[in-house]
């Protein structure tokens, strides 16, 4: 098993995207990125602690490859807005990937250069190392997926 992290904005509308994929065993939203321990959403949404709001799956590589994660990450939101995913503002919504090895450093950067062939502007997805992983607060797990929803707004 692995792990892959990744910020698209909002982690309810990323966990509900990547929980669809067949090899996806396992997600759970956090935080990511940021200089306070132990954070809280309500830390977060300060936009002061450095954190992006991210999903972290554990995935059976012989079943669904990082690759094909990053596939899906490219669909699920504009990776072309600093700091921003809809109405959503602020640095804990930045476009991101978490990488947990050399391999899939060497997979995200590629992956991004091919994805920018498919929008107009410059993509200002980060690709660093990953980090503490937080786990959000267990009202924000699976948050869609109570609500019978599949994605946000739908």
């Amino acid at each position: 098993m692995e792990k892959g992290t990744f910020a698209a904005g909002c982690f309810w509308g990323i966990e509900a995207a990547f929980q669809r994929i067949p090899g996806v065993l396992e997600t759970a939203v956090g935080y990511e990125g940021g200089h306070l321990d132990n954070p809280r959403y309500e830390d977060v949404c300060t936009d002061e602690t450095g954190h992006a709001e991210v999903v972290q799956i554990t995935f059976d590589p012989s079943r669904a490859t990082y690759d094909q994660l990053l596939d899906v990450f490219w669909t699920i939101h504009d990776p072309t807005t600093l700091n921003r995913q809809g109405p959503d503002v602020g640095t804990q919504y930045r476009s991101a990937i978490f990488y947990h090895n050399e391999q899939q450093r060497i997979e995200a950067e590629a992956s991004n250069a091919k994805a920018q062939a498919h929008f107009p502007r410059p993509i200002v997805t980060e690709v660093v190392p990953a980090s503490t992983f937080w786990r959000a607060e267990e009202y924000h797990q699976k948050y869609l997926e109570k609500l019978g929803r599949f994605a946000c707004g739908h």
